[in-house]
């Protein structure tokens, strides 16, 4: 059962010449188309010891790499995420039959198999000594008496004053959301936009600068109560990281565009020897009015492509941009009668495993010794 001869030939050839009337041509060895497969090396029978396994939904659904174990897997079926044929399967150790497909949610493949969140921060532990937090507590308590009195006479006058400013602080952040949001949606639809060509030495410099733009466009939605000069800040760092994302003549800024004219009008002014010079020196005049050269344009709108393929998602479980998980690779590896759609997370059961002369579709780590040693264990014991 070798591959490449069963790809070449469909079986036809074993039966020339036996009762059907045909014969080799001359010169034409019959021997020669005959499967000989790997006949110098024995075939490892014991290695098929746990072949069974290979059936259950869960070792699927772990071979598949829909998960980075097989008892996560078998937590993806008793918890609903997986269907069988698109029905619904909460048995882990059902058995596939050859031809069934099975499907995991792509939010659940994605969490699996991605490298987590690194939990920023964390809360202090309370200090272990009680007799030092005693003595703070009743320093407090004293110092809160002797605050009391103030804060009584204070309270009237700042009553009044904290109404207006209140008014006053709502009215500016609302114009600051507003203008937050209008710059999210110039940022949305900058980041739809595709194109071919990248060069690996600007990729990571393009997606640093694009995870910026997407922390600033966050920022506001983290803070519970963000003040006047967090959203000023937020507002600015927006409007800088943006304004180097003109992409067309059409997405050019009105501050660009008087600059140009104002250029050109200077143009017919001067000479046509300072004229040629800043025709020859467009990299420079694009730079000064804001604008992208062509190869710049074509690298950041590579950039903004695959950014839009594996885009930052702070809501996301799981980090973004998605990274497989550390220490897969010696998981990293799909059976041959698997056949797996990683985009729909999505698997086809072809058939049950089997052994070729010097070949076991079985995966494991140890030696056709290990395994039949193995085996005559579990078969003396029924």
């Amino acid at each position: 059962m070798d591959p490449a001869y069963m790809a070449r030939h469909d079986g036809s050839e074993q039966a020339t010449g036996r009762g059907s009337g045909q014969k080799s041509r001359k010169g034409l060895d019959v021997s020669d188309v005959r499967n000989k497969g790997n006949s110098t090396n024995p075939t490892p029978y014991m290695q098929m010891m746990f072949a069974p396994m290979e059936r259950r939904l869960d070792i699927a659904i772990f071979r598949a790499l829909f998960a980075s174990s097989a008892r996560q897997a078998r937590q993806f079926v008793l918890h609903g995420a997986v269907t069988v044929n698109g029905k619904k399967m909460t048995y882990p150790g059902y058995l596939l039959n050859p031809g069934d497909m099975f499907q995991v949610e792509i939010e659940r493949v994605m969490a699996a198999t991605g490298k987590p969140k690194r939990k920023s921060g964390g809360s202090q532990k309370a200090p272990k000594n009680t007799e030092a937090n005693e003595n703070a507590e009743g320093e407090e308590s004293q110092a809160a008496e002797g605050e009391t009195t103030e804060t009584a006479e204070t309270a009237a006058e700042g009553a009044v004053e904290g109404v207006a400013e209140a008014a006053v602080t709502e009215a500016v952040k609302s114009k600051h959301f507003a203008t937050l949001k209008e710059l999210k949606i110039r940022a949305q639809r900058i980041m739809k936009v595709k194109n071919q060509f990248i060069r690996a030495k600007e990729k990571k410099a393009l997606r640093k600068m694009l995870v910026q733009v997407k922390e600033t466009l966050e920022r506001g939605r983290k803070a519970d109560d963000p003040t006047v000069a967090e959203m000023d800040q937020a507002e600015r760092q927006l409007t800088d990281l943006l304004s180097g994302l003109s992409l067309s003549s059409n997405q050019h800024s009105t501050e660009a565009k008087k600059a140009r004219i104002e250029l050109k009008r200077q143009q017919e002014i001067q000479g046509p020897d300072i004229k040629k010079s800043l025709v020859g020196g467009g990299t420079i005049r694009s730079a000064q009015l804001g604008l992208l050269t062509p190869n710049q344009r074509n690298v950041l709108l590579k950039a903004l492509q695959l950014e839009a393929e594996n885009p930052y998602d702070s809501s996301k479980p799981y980090a973004t941009p998605w990274k497989p998980r550390d220490w897969m690779s010696p998981f990293a590896f799909i059976p041959r009668y698997l056949e797996v759609n990683q985009k729909i997370c999505a698997a086809v059961y072809l058939r049950h495993p089997v052994a070729r002369p010097g070949l076991s579709e079985v995966p494991t780590p140890f030696a056709p010794s290990v395994s039949q040693l193995a085996f005559n264990w579990y078969l003396r014991r029924g």
